[in-house]
């Protein structure tokens, strides 16, 4: 019996605009979609598939709970670990990306910029300082 709790193995974001928000994952990820349909669209980041699936289809997958608006303000944050923080944020500036915050250092000895999706989410890069 595998050990509780395993590892992630997916994570369901909702998406108001799947077609705007799966082209920026293909341009700024430059990851293959690994399964799509008119309501979702799935890539895989090393061990954990990220599900882009339109807001509208997530009732269902959630309900008694509602879903949020993309306008509602950020409950979360997905960070994508990287070799040079600073190099990435000029790789994504030239993808027409714009950051969030960052580069900056923090306190707990990273370095990190953030960044939003179509879909309202937040997506850090990290490196390791020292």
């Amino acid at each position: 019996m595998t050990p509780w709790p395993g590892s992630i193995s997916a994570i369901t974001l909702f998406v108001d605009d799947l077609a705007a928000t799966k082209a920026f994952y293909l341009r700024v990820f430059r990851l293959p979609i690994l399964f799509e349909d008119a309501n979702s669209a799935v890539f895989r980041f090393d061990n954990t598939m990220i599900n882009l699936l339109k807001s509208s289809e997530a009732v269902g997958l959630i309900e008694p709970a509602a879903v949020a608006s993309a306008k509602g303000g950020s409950r979360l944050q997905l960070t994508l670990d990287v070799e040079n923080v600073d190099a990435m944020c000029a790789e994504l500036s030239g993808l027409g990306v714009r950051l969030l915050n960052g580069p900056m250092d923090r306190e707990w000895g990273i370095r990190t910029a953030s960044f939003q999706d179509p879909g309202g989410h937040i997506w850090e890069i990290a490196q390791p300082l020292g």
